[in-house]
């Protein structure tokens, strides 16, 4: 009877044995140092330095010269100006004029593209297989379609002559370039359209990694699809929100194509310049070119400005991004 209990005793000091060699055999985790992720990170480093840093750095330093076609040419000299392009583009009433026409049209681009997309990223969970297929080809299309391509697409459709959109509307020969706010309503329409998809898609992958029980939840408790969306997945979908909303900003502020095909430059006048169409206009129309590159510098700094501030209006409220 007492071999028994000696027996299980030696059998239990060999399992604390074997675990404790083999604890103390199991190797450690290799911790680099902490230079190793700059290493991995170098080649993209130097790559996106010459393509971003280099650019921005010339878009700066032509800004503060004088350079118009004599410089460019070599008849004149570069002289130095210092903030002089500035206070003359900041002291120019029709700059003001485009930016906050260019705000405003951005603004609705934004909230426009962010709600079609939201509602047909819903709407692509609520349908079978093969409408949610052609939905997705149909959106891509949009998205893979050139900017010049599908601005003469929408021209077309909306020309006044052969236009098939105002005969259904029965507008006869209504020309929708002609009066401004119908062509900056217009562009905004095929602008949406080319974007609508990537907000879509984006939408969509965020909403299939919430739990199912959450939705179900929610639905059972009596919750409606709107305020689904409003107090479960908006919430959960933040982070993801903000990167469509801050890719949104960022392509719709520098609308440039499809204001210049759609309304030939700027419209009648200039009724319907942005700034990318007026700096366009400044430096290579007028051979301005200084002031062109600082309407450019202009533009950088309220595109990070906005992004800066709404990261840290989202850092304020608790968000982890």
């Amino acid at each position: 009877m007492s071999v028994a209990p000696s027996s299980s005793k030696g059998a239990v000091r060999a399992r604390v044995t074997v675990r404790r060699g083999s604890s103390r055999s199991s190797p450690r985790p290799y911790r680099g140092s902490s230079s190793t992720p700059w290493l991995y990170l170098a080649p993209a480093l130097v790559v996106l330095g010459g393509l971003l840093v280099y650019p921005v750095y010339q878009l700066g330093l032509i800004s503060f010269l004088e350079y118009t076609q004599a410089q460019v040419s070599g008849g004149e000299p570069t002289t130095f100006q210092g903030f002089g392009n500035y206070a003359e583009l900041f002291g120019d009433g029709e700059f003001w004029r485009v930016l906050l026409a260019t705000v405003v049209f951005a603004a609705a681009c934004v909230v426009s593209t962010l709600a079609v997309g939201c509602a047909l990223a819903v709407l692509l969970t609520r349908v079978r297989a093969v409408p949610r297929l052609a939905l997705m080809l149909a959106g891509l299309g949009a998205w893979a379609t050139p900017a010049v391509t599908g601005s003469t697409v929408w021209l077309l459709l909306f020309d006044p002559d052969f236009g098939p959109v105002n005969r259904m509307l029965g507008l006869g020969d209504h020309s929708w370039t002609y009066g401004r706010y119908s062509a900056f309503l217009l562009v905004l329409l095929e602008v949406v359209w080319c974007s609508f998809p990537f907000v879509m898609v984006t939408v969509y992958a965020g909403i299939r990694a919430v739990p199912g029980e959450v939705l179900e939840a929610a639905a059972l408790d009596g919750a409606s699809q709107w305020r689904i969306w409003r107090s479960v997945l908006a919430p959960m979908l933040r982070p993801i929100l903000v990167v469509v909303t801050i890719q949104s900003v960022i392509w719709d502020f520098k609308v440039f194509t499809q204001i210049y095909v759609m309304t030939n430059g700027g419209g009648i006048a200039g009724q319907n310049l942005v700034l990318n169409v007026y700096a366009y206009q400044k430096a290579f129309a007028s051979s301005q070119y200084s002031l062109g590159s600082a309407i450019g510098v202009v533009m950088l700094l309220i595109l990070l400005a906005v992004t800066l501030v709404y990261l840290r209006l989202l850092r304020r409220q608790g968000e982890e991004l």
